[in-house]
């Protein structure tokens, strides 16, 4: 698996959905938001402070990979992150259920194919983090939704593999924890976590 070399001063970029943005800043950089970014940013920081690191959350909640696109080049290729981390993809498959506008699979692919491929021809090399979009079978309709979003996992892997990113597999993760606990202990409603699932996802 590809590792992630922390250097001094080093820019990582978090991009994603409300599972990220989570109550993120639009006018302040340093504020992380209440989810993840926050937690590694915290982690980070305790672990090396001597690296000086820069996290910045430019997640968008509501976002699909069609809608992070458009705002690509402002809140990605602008910022020439030094490593990349993004979570996107519940809301290709959401869009489907609660505004009948699906998205395919290979546009899914397609969408977030060029977003990497921009970062590669105009950021550079940089190391890249790619978590799995999941749900859970919670509320009752949830469990619908997996032949929406499984085909979706699948073109993740495939750009993790693509790429050399790093790859978290939240889905799996998600799956396994369920069975330790039920679903609505590590989510309200299927695609949110709780705030002990930010742990496990951490």
């Amino acid at each position: 698996m590809a590792v992630i070399k922390l250097k001094e001063n080093m820019k990582i970029l978090f991009q994603g959905d409300s599972i990220t943005d989570w109550g993120r800043s639009r006018e302040d950089d340093g504020n992380l938001g209440f989810g993840y970014p926050m937690l590694i940013s915290a982690q980070l920081g305790a672990l090396a402070p001597h690296l000086n690191l820069k996290l910045i959350n430019r997640a968008v909640g509501g976002d699909t990979t069609a809608d992070m696109s458009a705002r690509w080049t402002e809140d990605c290729v602008d910022l020439k992150p030094d490593a990349l981390s993004i979570m996107i993809g519940v809301n290709d498959m959401w869009r489907a259920f609660d505004a009948n506008k699906p998205t395919s699979p290979q546009t899914y692919y397609d969408n977030y194919r060029a977003m990497l491929e921009r970062v590669k021809s105009e950021v550079g090399d940089i190391p890249l983090i790619i978590l799995e979009p999941f749900v859970l079978p919670i509320p009752e309709d949830k469990p619908d939704w997996r032949a929406d979003l499984d085909p979706k996992i699948h073109m993740t892997r495939r750009l993790a593999r693509e790429y050399g990113a790093v790859y978290v597999p939240l889905d799996g993760i998600f799956a396994a924890k369920a069975v330790e606990a039920p679903p609505a202990y590590w989510s309200i409603d299927g695609v949110h976590p709780s705030a002990r699932s930010v742990v496990v996802a951490r």
